[in-house]
């Protein structure tokens, strides 16, 4: 038999951004209800990074520590994965766990993140998110100084390999699967004093979650200590799209599109984190569900007045009518 929960506003997904959503909702004394399913995409990594007064932080406890902090204040928390979702505004309809639980709500606020799509290529995903990284200001810092290859996709590997090379002098690019650069583009390698590699990869060598080095189709190997690499972002749209939505496709991958404060085009339906925005950190997660939850808040705000004015209003308008209905019939009485 499944079970049936109601609330102001249900928060799909328990990180950063989803819990800094429910933390604001919930310190205004909105029932939140936030369902998670205990994926969170910084998972494999030792810590997070750039949170101002939680620096180092490993992203697990990150969590853990936010879920406690919602909890405090009234939200409720359910482990679970929302499998379905439909429904209109004051009146939204989520499935969890294929039925094993039902939940009804006011609001929707999607922070159901992304996907980080992968090169195929034995070793990235062994050593995903701790020595083969993508982003320098999440992990760059614990690379400075050492053997750092960037493993190109697409000629956006470029824009890597400049910043990278700002925190270590030994950057090697591997065209891999990218297209030969141009001439300026020669121009700016040699300059910055990047070696380039032509040959594609075959594979990362990795012991542990460390790599040691990258292996190119022939056999040559070239040791290194991290790898660079540009995932594709995904954002998880499916249930935008349930509800009515319309994923927004972009070079880089899906995503939802919204305004500065969550809003879709789905009434009643806000995004925060990188749902919406991809290249968002943790930090920036957050903000965006402090964003959002504020805003929402705000908008029950206003419909919770409407109806009281509505209410206020119903007794006279009743008493009104009573009144017109007995003239009415007193007229009809005297033949008037």
């Amino acid at each position: 038999m499944s079970a049936a929960l109601r609330a102001d506003v249900v928060v799909v997904g328990g990180g950063a951004a989803g819990l800094a959503a429910a933390v604001a909702l919930a310190r205004s004394r909105r029932d939140v209800l936030v369902v998670d399913a205990g994926q969170p995409r910084n998972a494999p990594a030792d810590a997070a990074h750039n949170v101002l007064g939680r620096e180092g932080t490993p992203p697990l406890e990150l969590l853990a520590r936010g879920r406690a902090e919602a909890r405090s204040y009234g939200a409720r928390v359910v482990d679970g994965l929302v499998t379905g979702a439909g429904g209109t505004v004051d009146d939204f309809a989520l499935e969890v766990d294929g039925g094993a639980l039902h939940v009804r709500a006011r609001r929707v606020v999607l922070a159901t993140g992304l996907v980080d799509e992968l090169p195929e290529l034995p070793g990235v995903r062994e050593a995903w998110g701790r020595s083969v990284l993508h982003c320098p200001f999440c992990h760059g810092w614990e690379v400075r100084g050492k053997r750092i290859a960037v493993l190109a996709r697409d000629a956006g590997a470029l824009h890597q390999v400049l910043l990278f090379r700002r925190l270590s002098d030994d950057v090697t690019l591997f065209l891999h699967e990218a297209p030969e650069p141009d001439e300026e583009q020669w121009e700016q390698l040699a300059a910055l004093g990047v070696r380039v590699v032509t040959p594609r990869v075959e594979r990362l060598v990795v012991e542990g979650a460390q790599v040691r080095a990258v292996r190119l189709e022939g056999g040559r190997t070239f040791p290194v200590d991290a790898v660079v690499v540009a995932p594709r972002f995904v954002a998880r749209t499916a249930l935008y799209e349930a509800l009515g939505g319309e994923a927004t496709p972009t070079p880089a991958g899906a995503r939802i599109e919204a305004d500065e404060r969550g809003a879709t085009a789905v009434p009643g339906v806000r995004v925060a984190g990188n749902a919406a925005e991809p290249t968002a950190m943790v930090a920036a997660a957050a903000a965006s569900g402090v964003l959002v939850g504020a805003a929402v808040h705000g908008e029950l705000a206003a419909a919770d007045l409407a109806r009281a004015v509505r209410e206020r209003r119903a007794p006279f308008s009743a008493a009104a009518e009573a009144r017109v209905s007995a003239l009415v019939l007193g007229d009809r009485r005297h033949g008037l």
